[in-house]
């Protein structure tokens, strides 16, 4: 029996892997989806201990698309909400279903979750890294670059989770990045080093800087996430004294960039903190396509895992 595998974080698809997944993506949303529906009979569970838009209804559209059969449960209507551990909750879970996506607070909960299942787990985003993201900002650098490998993305803002899976997913599939950020919210250091050891087998730049215009400087998409997360509203005021006005993403800052740049963003948007709604809604924004991009890859990695 093959052993289970989950994605919790970028490094546990391999460099080639992640080029397939996003491939297949990308044949489905130009081609349709296969009609041997390759999830029949499988059932999801979708775990959501925060609420969602994008993620919840693409993968939903994702599970469906391919025949199978999707569970969405809220913290609340699960015994976790209830004081029933992590540990037995993946152990029973297991037993109903075929796959386990989950979203939450704690990225310890997944390592949990697929320590004590035995189908795949898949991290729908969690404190410290998101994987799933990343996989749709791959696939949209990949549609709208003629040549991605010598492509350049500049990620301005908090070097939170959003921008980990980035960074790693980039050095992976041999995109430069540069990421820009106020020194006290660069990227942490441990993940830095895992996107630095995969950019040596892909030749993939690397640069961490405090300076947006030397970031985003000819760069082929700028990319940019919120100041403050979910959860963090306690830290509003002194993150944005930190960010703005600086790291905004404006139509001054992206003036550095290529004239055919793009604008990307994961979405939800604050307007008028990180962006201005003339970069986000103007002509070089390609937010809808990067979400749309999620149910593809998320219906894609679903297969790659499943299998």
């Amino acid at each position: 029996m093959a052993s289970v595998r989950h994605f919790l974080e970028i490094g546990d698809v391999t460099a080639k892997e992640l080029d397939a997944i996003v491939l297949t993506a990308l044949k489905w949303r130009k081609q349709g989806y296969p009609k041997t529906k390759p999830l029949a009979g499988k059932n999801v569970a979708l775990i959501f201990q925060k609420p969602s838009t994008r993620t919840r209804v693409s993968f939903e559209a994702a599970v469906s698309k391919l025949g199978g059969n999707s569970m969405y449960l809220s913290a609340n209507e699960l015994q976790l909400g209830r004081g029933e551990s992590v540990e037995d909750t993946g152990k029973v879970l297991s037993r109903y279903v075929d796959c386990i996506v989950a979203r939450v607070f704690s990225h310890r909960d997944l390592i949990e979750l697929s320590k004590n299942g035995r189908v795949p787990v898949v991290n729908a985003l969690s404190d410290q890294h998101h994987p799933c993201q990343a996989l749709a900002d791959i696939m949209t650098i990949y549609m709208y670059s003629k040549k991605p490998y010598r492509a350049k993305v500049a990620f301005v803002g908090d070097g939170n989770n959003v921008c980990v899976s980035l960074m790693q997913a980039c050095a992976a599939t041999g995109i430069d990045i540069s990421v820009a950020s106020p020194p006290e919210y660069r990227p942490p250091e441990n993940e830095v080093k895992k996107a630095q050891k995969y950019a040596e087998h892909t030749g993939a730049s690397i640069v961490l800087t405090d300076n947006p215009v030397e970031a985003v400087k000819d760069a082929d998409f700028v990319y940019t996430d919120v100041f403050v997360s979910m959860g963090q509203e306690s830290e509003k005021q002194r993150k944005l004294a930190a960010f703005l006005p600086r790291f905004q993403v404006n139509s001054g800052l992206m003036t550095y960039a290529k004239p055919n740049a793009k604008f990307m963003h994961c979405m939800p948007m604050h307007l008028n903190e990180e962006v201005t709604p003339d970069v986000a809604y103007g002509p070089q924004s390609i937010i809808y396509d990067q979400a749309e991009n999620r149910m593809h890859t998320e219906a894609a990695l679903l297969k790659f895992l499943l299998r």
